[in-house]
């Protein structure tokens, strides 16, 4: 997780030594010696992928020319990666991002007790019915749309048996639904506390205009003002991560080329079952780096 951009690139190395002194750790030793266990731990987790995404476009920008604010129509984040979209637009800056990504991921496994809550993965089903399944399951309990994230992948999350329930109804109605491995119910009414906990601490962070606009997960529309980036990043973490739609809305805006920035394909992947007409590229190593700038 970054080791490959921090080895070859002083921007990438300056980005994660920001973040070490932000949060008083080297996070970055846990990020490459482990132990994986800690590494996993939300609280650490978070951070550290934002950092990475981060330190990814900043080498864009020292190796290949970029320029945020003349290249980049939009930047999105999927869940926390909202918090790297707005380092990256500067509306927040990298030591705000990962101390409150921090925070988030502290309040967030702390708002549910281990085992009270799940999430599920219900493949192959339209919003609207995903949306009636939650609503059967809950039965007095939480079973909220936690991420819509494509077309026939929408994701669960509340109390574990209402969770549970929402598995077997969807697979009576043909879906491949399955329980996730998460270490908390996220994106969910259950998570009020920490939402509670994210609005005190964004209310005391210095949050800027952004230099680009930014697609908020809440709304899946982009945001500009700063009391409203507040408001959307609180509301975010009880509300459905709405990443179909986002995805949905840069490409009517003209979008035809998106760059994962940092850890992983997933974003790509998705990208590919919204909208295969926006050509998507990843940026998370060296070998990545000398391919976007080849194709720049």
């Amino acid at each position: 997780m970054g080791k490959s951009l921090a080895d070859n690139f002083e921007a990438a190395r300056k980005v994660f030594a920001e973040a070490d002194a932000a949060l008083g750790e080297k996070l970055t030793a846990i990020m490459w010696e482990g132990p994986a266990d800690r590494l996993t731990l939300t609280e650490n987790t978070q951070p550290a992928l934002v950092a990475t995404a981060v330190a990814a476009v900043r080498v864009l920008e020292a190796e290949a020319g970029l320029d945020v604010a003349r290249d980049i129509a939009f930047v999105a984040g999927h869940s926390l990666g909202e918090y790297a979209a707005h380092a990256v637009a500067g509306s927040l800056s990298l030591s705000e991002a990962v101390k409150l990504v921090r925070a988030r991921g502290k309040a967030m496994q702390q708002a549910v007790p281990v085992g009270v809550g799940a999430m599920a993965a219900l493949m192959g089903l339209e919003p609207d019915v995903v949306k009636a399944v939650a609503l059967e399951a809950a039965q007095g309990e939480v079973c909220d749309v936690a991420n819509d994230n494509a077309p026939g992948q929408i994701v669960v999350s509340g109390n574990k048996a209402a969770v549970e329930r929402a598995v077997e109804i969807a697979k009576g109605k043909g879906s491949r639904a399955m329980m996730l491995q998460v270490s908390a119910p996220f994106h969910c009414k259950l998570m009020q506390p920490a939402a509670d906990v994210m609005a005190k601490a964004l209310s005391e962070a210095k949050v800027s205009a952004p230099r680009i606009p930014v697609i908020a997960n809440f709304t899946a529309q982009p945001v500009t003002d700063p009391q409203e980036i507040v408001k959307l990043l609180v509301a975010q973490v009880t509300g459905t991560v709405r990443w179909r739609e986002s995805i949905g809305y840069l490409a009517v805006s003209g979008v035809t080329k998106v760059v994962e920035a940092g850890t992983g394909r997933v974003l790509s992947g998705l990208m590919k079952r919204i909208n295969k007409e926006v050509a998507a590229q990843n940026v998370g190593t060296a070998e990545d780096v000398a391919a976007y700038k080849a194709k720049a």
